[in-house]
């Protein structure tokens, strides 16, 4: 049996029967401000002890309201996120080279300033979308790839904001493409997307930085409308929704007592593992995020 993915969040892991499963997805969702970031740092932090490398952060934010994710990174775990820049073309003769290519972050939609979903967009922009996607996702692929093939097991997708109908939403859309057709595909598979027709003259290569695509963990951070924990509790469900196909799902939202206001997470799916059913309260800390036995 793989090992579990540790959360790096002190007795969250407990509560998931040893941690998170390699090669699933998880999904973290919430209101924002819930703390949803920091869950996903501390993640992708704790990577460096147990793997030897540090997970990686793609920020798919829309609208311009940044996550904190250097902020965090820093304060809590003194990391300086190395920033992938979407400037100019990519240059894959530096792919093998760890000390080029090793980034931690990347956003995506960088200055897109735009709306999320297809009906927002007339068909100009519709068009002029489906462009920029096409270019967007071969810069995706060169930085997941190109971290994997240096050591790196973990991925936080986050910014995914909320929409009335996730089919209907353009960053859903990118995230199903990365998931399966770059975290869920064999390397050489997608090494051949990266490549095209580079790919032979690179073969040799590619298969000396195999990967096992089994063991890379992806957390994705979602935003909801519901602020509280109760709420998040009774959301139905979309068929198709990203939330049916998720091995793991934790909710976090507020909750209330008389006059208090509190934060607490539920563990709501574990597929395949025995998981803690109770509703955990928990704090945001100058340390970070922190569950209250």
């Amino acid at each position: 049996m793989k090992c579990r993915l540790k959360t790096g969040v002190e007795g969250l892991d407990e509560r998931l029967g040893g941690g998170l499963v390699p090669g699933t997805l998880t999904v973290v969702m919430g209101a924002s401000g819930i703390g949803k970031t920091q869950l996903g740092i501390a993640f992708a932090n704790r990577g460096q002890t147990q793997e030897g490398e540090k997970g990686i952060v793609f920020d798919m934010t829309a609208r311009g309201d940044s996550q904190n994710h250097s902020d965090y990174a820093r304060r809590l775990f003194d990391w300086q996120l190395r920033e992938r820049s979407l400037n100019g073309s990519i240059d894959m003769s530096t792919a093998w080279e760890k000390s080029v290519v090793r980034d931690d972050y990347m956003h995506i939609f960088e200055h897109a300033g735009r709306r999320v979903t297809a009906s927002d967009l007339d068909s100009d922009q519709w068009r002029q979308w489906k462009y920029e996607q096409s270019r967007k996702l071969d810069q995706a692929i060169a930085f997941f790839y190109c971290n994997f093939v240096h050591g790196v097991r973990r991925c936080v997708i986050d910014g995914v904001e909320p929409v009335d109908r996730a089919s209907d939403s353009i960053q859903f859309e990118m995230f199903e493409y990365i998931y399966h057709q770059i975290l869920r595909k064999e390397h050489d598979w997608v090494a051949r997307d990266l490549f095209r027709i580079a790919f032979r003259e690179n073969a040799k290569a590619v298969e000396s930085h195999a990967y096992q695509h089994q063991d890379i963990g992806c957390l994705l951070l979602y935003t909801s409308h519901e602020v509280m924990l109760d709420d998040l509790l009774v959301r139905k469900i979309e068929s198709g929704d990203v939330l049916s196909n998720a091995n793991t799902i934790i909710l976090m939202g507020k909750t209330r007592q008389g006059n208090k206001m509190g934060r607490a997470l539920h563990v709501a799916k574990h597929r395949g593992s025995a998981c803690d059913d109770s509703i955990v309260p928990f704090e945001i800390t100058e340390q970070g995020l922190q569950l209250q036995s």
